[in-house]
């Protein structure tokens, strides 16, 4: 899928694909980390690898506000020990397929939030 929206200051998304991600400059394979400054390749291949020592690295490079995660084709959501532990680091979470996921991102970043998208 191709997005319209570019902006060659930030980390845009211009389209996505089955396996990988084109920002505005470069391109990334899924799973990935994507920030308003670090963008970044990730070793996160489940919902259920997330937790507080495997965001801490990728949210600490960004200030965020607001996490969404792409979670391939349908939707999937974290479990409440999950939630919990994210919002006890000040982050909020939307879980959502990966096109949606990309959209709203582009749509946030566009409205300088403190946005991160984690796309599995």
């Amino acid at each position: 899928m191709e997005f319209n929206q570019q902006d060659y200051n930030q980390n845009s998304i211009v389209s996505i694909g089955i396996d990988a991600v084109q920002l505005s400059y470069a391109q990334l394979k899924t799973p990935c980390f994507i920030s308003k400054n670090f963008s970044t390749e990730v070793d996160i291949h489940q919902l259920d690898e997330i937790n507080k020592i495997s965001l801490f690295p990728l949210t600490n490079q960004d200030e965020i506000d607001i996490l969404i995660i792409g979670t391939g084709a349908m939707p999937k959501f974290l479990n409440g020990k999950q939630q919990v532990e994210i919002q006890q680091m000040g982050i909020n979470t939307e879980c959502m397929n990966s096109e949606s996921a990309c959209r709203s991102f582009n749509l946030l970043l566009s409205d300088i939030r403190n946005i991160g998208l984690l796309l599995l």
